[in-house]
């Protein structure tokens, strides 16, 4: 199915240059910013701090298959001054969403198509089904201010950190998912996956992205929350037998969840946790803003996992004691949302 919708006229195939907007110049939004940079785009960055003074003064430096690359970018931490953008990507952690409201409206008209790039479970998944995630978006806020009908559907897999403000290093993985959050193919999914592919990256259109974050969130769900807690990497997590047993049963939780979602996701636990494992000696996400003092994503990866399970009628002992534990950890560290200045 193809759906007409929303399609702006910036997305027709022969328009290749494109003014794209990026709110969170960390690990992934440096990673999309200097490959469409690089790729022939103009960008311009809402950024604040000392990522805002590194983007002005030396521009974004992408470390990327054995070569460094330094771009430059129009920044700001005026968004009113960066104005309206054909594409807004926005990379922000979870807990800054909330925070990042005002920029996103000044950087969007009616014809801006914006694309989230979250962890976990984005407030828009359950939308069409007229069912918010109370965990990601407890009063609507972010419901409000972002349209539905301007937003796809992003999953991504790249590996990324930042040495530095204004410095990205691509570790591995180059696969991103976009898709409609309804479903279905449109004419604007497929373009934007051609303008991502064009930038080097490894690109897919879904016609049912839901079910790609919903892989995504089987490993995160018992990655990110085990490794905030013991401060290991993953393959010490994985190679070690009693966290490997409970990896495969939250695996295992997190797929009956998603069966009575009515999510069409089959996966091999242990095959999963292979596939992890050859990664190598990776720091999650979430290991990596707890080490940098930044807001962990609990709520966006555990609480609406745990709520979509309530929702369902679904147990999930493991996957709720797990949670407690984090959120314990989190809040006895001050790295939950409201704790950091």
């Amino acid at each position: 199915m193809r759906l007409a919708g929303f399609v702006p006229p910036w997305l027709r195939p022969m328009l290749r240059r494109m003014h794209i907007g990026l709110i969170g110049a960390g690990a992934i939004g440096g990673l999309f910013a200097a490959r469409l940079a690089l790729a022939g785009h103009t960008l311009s960055v809402f950024a604040r701090g000392a990522t805002l003074a590194a983007l002005q003064h030396h521009g974004l430096r992408l470390d990327s298959r054995g070569r460094s690359d330094t771009v430059a970018v129009r920044a700001s931490d005026d968004a009113a001054a960066l104005g309206p953008q054909q594409l807004l990507i926005v990379a922000v952690k979870a807990p800054s969403l909330p925070q990042v409201l005002p920029a996103i409206t000044a950087m969007c008209n009616p014809q801006t198509v914006i694309v989230p790039a979250l962890n976990g479970l984005p407030w828009w998944y359950f939308l069409h089904q007229g069912r918010r995630l109370r965990s990601v978006d407890v009063d609507g806020a972010i419901e409000a201010a972002i349209p539905l009908p301007q937003v796809l559907g992003c999953v991504v897999f790249p590996a990324c950190s930042t040495p530095a403000p204004g410095h990205v290093k691509h570790a591995g993985g180059e696969r991103i998912v976009f898709g409609e959050p309804a479903g279905g193919l449109s004419d604007r999914v497929q373009a934007l996956t051609q303008l991502c592919r064009d930038a080097g990256f490894e690109a897919e259109a879904s016609a049912d992205v839901r079910r790609e974050v919903w892989l995504k969130l089987l490993g995160n769900a018992c990655f990110n929350p085990v490794s905030l807690i013991t401060r290991a990497h993953t393959d010490t997590l994985i190679d070690e037998p009693g966290i490997h047993a409970l990896f495969v049963a939250m695996i295992e939780e997190t797929l009956a969840v998603g069966r009575a979602a009515g999510l069409d996701v089959a996966l091999d636990p242990l095959q999963r946790l292979a596939a992890s494992r050859k990664l190598g000696h990776v720091r999650t996400s979430m290991l990596q803003d707890a080490q940098a003092g930044r807001p962990v994503e609990v709520e966006a990866i555990l609480g609406a996992l745990l709520e979509t399970a309530q929702a369902e009628g679904v147990a999930v002992p493991l996957i709720a004691a797990v949670t407690a534990l984090a959120r314990v950890h989190a809040r006895e560290a001050g790295l939950m949302p409201g704790q950091l200045s």
